[in-house]
């Protein structure tokens, strides 16, 4: 296959980010050879735009699409942009009528705590990100990240209480994210693969990393999928995407080198 074919679709949180420390330093080797090869790293993240632009910065793929908010909306490069087109193609809902939906939830009596009620400084405090960052999470478009503070019963009717206006959960590595239905990391991975085949004159295969339930989309969606290990969160995969899912022995970043060396081996 050739080396232009293939597109890699990366999770952050827990799979090319440390879960803890945010340092992707062990990746560094594997992000290189894939500049070097013109392979495009698609960062495909729960992380809002503000983070996602920023980030994609100091890794140095700034000329591939990203995927933000749990695909909710897709930021384009120039040269992945159809004529008259945007730099964002938007596939969610908008963040204001999410948060006018769990403001008539919790006064239905379902308790949590969303990002647009509380300060940057509380997101740095829940995330461990330094403020300024936890500034660029804060700034949130088409998803809602949650802290949950019922159990799982009530998680559940709360989800069914969305569905009634068109929203869904889906968990993180840490928060429960609010956001459209129909709308996830494996919906953008397809479109962004059907992009690239229209842009370019031919098809690719994809590669995708993630250690979290809401990456099972996207893994189910590639042809070369990696769960990272997280022992914080065991993740429960569906049964054909078991059986073909590369499953990693260690976890963060050195997992997604991993990952990377089983499925590119084989290349």
């Amino acid at each position: 296959m050739p080396r232009a074919a293939l597109l890699i679709f990366t999770d952050l949180d827990g799979s090319l980010l440390d879960h803890h420390s945010y340092s992707w330093a062990p990746a560094s080797a594997w992000l290189a050879q894939l500049r070097r090869a013109n392979i495009p790293l698609i960062i495909n993240s729960s992380k809002t735009r503000a983070e996602v632009s920023a980030l994609s910065a100091e890794l140095g793929t700034s000329d591939a699409p990203c995927v933000v908010e749990n695909g909710a909306a897709i930021l384009l490069p120039p040269r992945w942009r159809q004529q008259q087109e945007g730099a964002v193609v938007t596939l969610g809902a908008d963040i204001g009528h999410i948060r006018r939906v769990l403001a008539e939830l919790r006064a239905q009596g379902f308790a949590f705590e969303g990002f647009g009620d509380v300060t940057p400084q509380r997101v740095a405090e829940w995330t461990g990100l330094p403020l300024p960052k936890a500034k660029l999470a804060w700034q949130r478009e088409a998803t809602e990240p949650l802290l949950w503070h019922e159990n799982e019963q009530r998680l559940e009717a709360f989800t069914q209480a969305l569905a009634q206006h068109q929203l869904t959960t889906v968990r993180g590595g840490r928060f429960v994210h609010v956001m459209a239905k129909d709308v996830d990391k494996g919906r953008a991975l397809i479109w962004l693969k059907a992009r690239y085949s229209t842009l370019f004159g031919h098809q690719c295969r994809c590669l995708a990393l993630g250690d979290g339930a809401n990456d099972i989309a996207m893994l189910s969606a590639a042809d070369m999928p990696v769960l990272i290990r997280n022992d914080a969160s065991r993740v429960q995969l569906p049964r054909e995407l078991k059986a073909r899912c590369y499953l990693t022995r260690e976890a963060g970043p050195t997992g997604w080198c991993e990952g990377l060396d089983h499925w590119l081996r084989k290349v």
